[in-house]
Order: structure tokens, then C-alpha cells, then sequence
């Protein structure tokens, strides 16, 4: 496993321990709050049951962005990686060959590395704004 695989990993679980965290003191405030307000919601309310919604649309639209940004740009790479590769093999002195196993296994690399990348870009957004609100709800508490 590569370096940077390792690294995203590492972020990936520290990511999902903090969501593992978060997300139930949230959703606990934020239940409790609902059962409170009962039928007749106040202003405070209103507007915190409003952001519930608009908070999670955001994130889910930012992680999406992020996640197509990075794919779009693993694409490229991996574009050039390969017109790169087919142009040593056209022009060398013994012409075309196919890959051995070993050639393959860069890629494969490659490949896991873009995919832990994608999931980190994701979790990113989901996380940010999640904690957050763990903050921001425990802070109102007080």
C-alpha cells in the first residue's frame, strides 16, 4: 500500500470516528428539541428544524462537487499516464508488447489510491458541517 493510501486511510477513520461522534449528539439535540416544541414550534425552532434541511443539502451537494472534481482530475492523470505508457511502447526498437502482470500492479495502486482519495473528498464536507453542529448545539446548551 502506498503512502498516500495509507494517509487517506488514516484520514477516512479518523473522519468517521469523528462523524461516529458527532452525528448522535446532533441528532439527540436535535430530537429532543423537536419533542419540546411539540405542535407549536417557536421562531428558534423554526429556523433550527430549517437548517436540519438546508445543512444536510448543502454538504451532500459540496461532497458530491468535491468527489467529481477529484475523479475528474484522477481521469486526466491517468490519461496521461497512459498515452505516455502506449507512446514508449510505439516507438521503442522492439514495438508493441503486451503488459506483463507486473506492469499492472502501478496501476492497481493507482487505482486503490484514487479511490480512497474520492471517499476522503466526500466524507470532507459531511464531517465539516457535522461537527459543527455538535459545537454549535453543545455551545446553545449552556
Amino acid at each position: 500500500m502506498s503512502k498516500s493510501s495509507r494517509r487517506s486511510l488514516t484520514r477516512i477513520g479518523a473522519q468517521s470516528a469523528g462523524l461516529a461522534l458527532a452525528v448522535p449528539q446532533v441528532v439527540g439535540h436535535r430530537v429532543t428539541r423537536m419533542i419540546a416544541a411539540g405542535s407549536t414550534p417557536d421562531a428558534r425552532d423554526l429556523r433550527e428544524f430549517n437548517l436540519m434541511s438546508s445543512e444536510k443539502t448543502t454538504a451532500f451537494m459540496e461532497s458530491w462537487m468535491a468527489m467529481g472534481a477529484y475523479l475528474i482530475r484522477a481521469n486526466q492523470q491517468t490519461a496521461l499516464n497512459m498515452v505516455g505508457s502506449w507512446w514508449k511502447s510505439w516507438f521503442s526498437l522492439s514495438g508493441l508488447n503486451w503488459p506483463t502482470a507486473q506492469q499492472f500492479w502501478p496501476r492497481t495502486q493507482q487505482l486503490q489510491s484514487t479511490a480512497l482519495g474520492m471517499m476522503v473528498k466526500g466524507i470532507e464536507p459531511v464531517h465539516k458541517a457535522a461537527v459543527a453542529n455538535a459545537k454549535r448545539l453543545a455551545a446553545g446548551r449552556r
